[in-house]
């Protein structure tokens, strides 16, 4: 199979979908690899290092787009590259679509079969492809959030850990998955005071077991959420329902009883966001204030530790790559039924249910498309 890895055009995104690593795996199995010329150097990965390992390296993105069966990418293409997508080409990439009814159009007009990353699972009904950048961005969360706390950046001014004599900040984290999890880990190493809500009272115990009498837990209901958020420093959105838009937990009325100059990092934002106020921004231009609450709604994060977040990413990537390629899509997918999860559009159908809910689109099984 011939695959393309273009370079990210989304503003500030310096990871890239394939390491050298991965380009040598499927070099060896027989496969031919374009990889665009500078994709990998935010990354630090050099293009002399991609051909070393056997890639074609290519000056024109649109020939690489045009080449490959299959386009392994980081973040869902933007609207520059809808011209580039084309019928029956396999998008293999972070596709987010329950809040982006445009790019969905897209690929359904266009008969492209997208395979995202967020919604392939694993025989737990895990998310493995999104795991990775959910650990980074968790972590990423609170050391954002303990920045933009400063007075200098419009936060309240406060010491996430305290001192002797002074009280830590309260952190309040909504979800206890991977972000969350990994959220807490950071927020109690740095001393805060750290509650978290989930709905789930099997992941509040799994915390509970871990961090002991470090953090409080709080069932997700109105009520709660509301206590927590009203003295809060820094809360963190790590809420994901998987290949559906994020839940609404903080309502523009919530924010009238939140502290002047506290700060809300929606990791969610990428499904729309669980606060009702937030709307996608860029490392460049990542806050803004609504009733005096500082908003951090950056949709690509782990973009900014691009060296760690590359890796981390094409680990578990690549072996779902090697599949698609070796096995082609529809054997692919007949011998893994996580893979076939990860298929949001497929011939100009919504293929997966949570989509087409999101969306009001009709739902149609792959199984009822002669698949």
């Amino acid at each position: 199979m011939i695959i393309g890895v273009p370079k990210e055009l989304k503003p500030d995104e310096y990871r890239v979908g394939l390491v050298p690593a991965g380009v040598k795996a499927l070099c060896e199995e027989g496969h031919t690899v374009y990889i665009e010329a500078g994709a990998g150097e935010g990354s630090g990965i050099s293009d002399q290092e991609y051909e070393d390992a056997g890639a074609h390296i290519l000056e024109d993105p649109a020939e690489v787009w045009a080449r490959a069966d299959l386009i392994i990418k980081v973040k869902e293409p933007i609207p520059v590259e809808y011209e580039r997508l084309r019928e029956g080409q396999i998008l293999f990439t972070y596709l987010h679509l329950a809040p982006a009814p445009e790019l969905t159009r897209e690929l359904l007009r266009r008969k492209v079969t997208g395979i995202a990353y967020e919604t392939i699972t694993d025989n737990d009904g895990r998310l493995p492809l999104l795991t990775p950048m959910s650990e980074v961005a968790g972590r990423m969360a609170v050391q954002v959030g303990a920045t933009y706390l400063q007075k200098i950046h419009g936060g309240r001014g406060v010491l996430l850990g305290g001192v002797p004599g002074v009280l830590p900040a309260k952190v309040v984290i909504l979800g206890a998955g991977v972000v969350g999890t990994n959220a807490t880990r950071i927020a109690v190493g740095m001393g805060a005071q750290v509650t978290v809500i989930d709905r789930n009272l099997d992941r509040l115990r799994y915390l509970d077991d871990i961090f002991g009498s470090q953090i409080r837990t709080l069932v997700s209901n109105t009520y709660n959420i509301w206590n927590a958020i009203e003295n809060a420093d820094l809360v963190i959105c790590g809420v994901l329902i998987p290949g559906a838009a994020a839940p609404k937990l903080i309502t523009r009325e919530m924010l009238s009883c939140m502290h002047k100059g506290a700060v809300i990092v929606d990791v969610s934002v990428d499904q729309g966001g669980c606060v009702e106020t937030s709307r996608p921004t860029t490392h460049s231009d990542p806050v803004f204030f609504v009733d005096d609450v500082l908003h951090y709604c950056v949709t690509n994060m782990p973009g900014a530790v691009p060296r760690t977040s590359t890796f981390a990413l094409t680990n578990v990537t690549l072996p779902y790559a090697l599949k698609l390629a070796s096995l082609g899509f529809q054997a692919a997918i007949r011998s893994d039924p996580g893979l076939r999860m990860g298929v949001n559009t497929y011939r100009g159908y919504v293929t997966h249910p949570a989509v087409a809910e999101s969306q009001g689109l009709e739902y149609t099984p792959l199984e009822e498309i002669g698949f």
